[in-house]
């Protein structure tokens, strides 16, 4: 099967919203009038960033979901994206299930797929996507206020729990395992919420590299510090079943990475708002502390003590 063999087969659909799709040396967008374009591309290496063995169909889900989630961090609308796909060989048993899962997350969004590119080399999934919010609307990084509450949607430290049975560091029952694995390998992007905070969040960013990196982002950009409570957000750590100890159960939510959940500040006097957000989006969020004027992350326990734990994030290079 030939390159372009295979975009007729598995890739090639046609557009209902984007001007022109798949076929010419470019695709043609339209935002509606006062939209503004966002953009985010991501990329997937085998070994990397996913495992060998994962399912195809889990893999296509989660190729284009941890773009979604970067929309959803920003505010924005998803419309249409593009893949570049490089490849071991052109296996029509591997393409059929990938292919099916990336579409069906993009059908889910109405992300609509324009183009990209193949060729043959190590497994590589790289994705850009494009998204439309209202002109000055889109949430930023850049602005917390000192005093906002700070949340995190979902749970987090899941996908790490998984990772940590695969590389054999730790074993649990398979049915924890199962849910931590489903988490892993097929978040889910909170494009809902991000839509239903335009206006009521002062700052998000998507939580990829773990929860105190991501927040650190917006904390920078935003030129201020925060007060963090030992996160209720515990997901899967707070199961008995999970043999983790206290040390493990906090770096794993607070550190562990993957889990593409939205992490966000809003001012007190929009916890109503808030509220109804997150009913719109029908999603769990939790308040885990507030941001400071003053530089610096305090992590602390249930009593307000300080903890002199340490946490760090994902680093693609490191």
């Amino acid at each position: 099967m030939g390159e372009f063999d295979l975009i007729e087969r598995f890739f090639k659909r046609p557009v209902q919203r984007a001007a022109l799709g798949v076929g010419d040396d470019c695709a043609l967008l339209q935002p509606a009038a006062g939209m503004q374009l966002a953009v985010s591309s991501d990329m997937l290496v085998e070994g990397r960033h996913f495992l060998s063995t994962v399912d195809p169909r889990a893999l296509g889900h989660k190729a284009l979901a941890v773009n979604l989630s970067d929309l959803a961090a920003c505010g924005a609308k998803p419309l249409a994206f593009t893949l570049a796909l490089a490849l071991p060989s052109a296996d029509a048993a591997w393409l059929g299930p990938f292919s099916e899962g990336l579409l069906a997350l993009a059908d889910a969004h109405g992300c609509e797929l324009v183009g990209g590119d193949t060729t043959r080399g190590p497994l590589n999934i790289c994705i850009t996507v494009f998204g439309e919010v209202p002109r000055g609307q889109a949430l930023l990084r850049s602005g917390a206020q000192a005093g906002d509450d700070i949340y995190v949607s979902g749970t987090v430290g899941d996908a790490r729990l998984a990772l940590e049975v695969f590389r054999g560091t730790l074993a649990m029952p398979q049915e924890v395992f199962t849910q931590a694995r489903a988490r892993m390998e097929q978040p889910t992007p909170r494009v809902m919420l991000g839509l239903a905070l335009r206006g009521v969040a002062t700052a998000a960013a998507d939580v990829s590299d773990g929860l105190l990196g991501d927040l650190g982002h917006v904390l920078k950009a935003s030129g201020l510090g925060a007060r963090i409570e030992a996160p209720a957000a515990l997901g899967l750590m707070g199961c008995a079943d999970a043999p983790l100890s206290p040390a493990q159960r906090l770096d794993f939510a607070l550190a562990g990475g993957d889990d593409y959940e939205l992490v966000f500040t809003a001012p007190p006097s929009a916890r109503g708002q808030v509220k109804g957000a997150v009913a719109q989006a029908q999603v769990q969020v939790t308040r885990i502390g507030s941001t400071t004027a003053a530089p610096g992350v305090q992590v602390v326990d249930a009593q307000g003590q300080p903890l002199d734990q340490r946490f760090g994030s994902f680093d693609h290079f490191g």
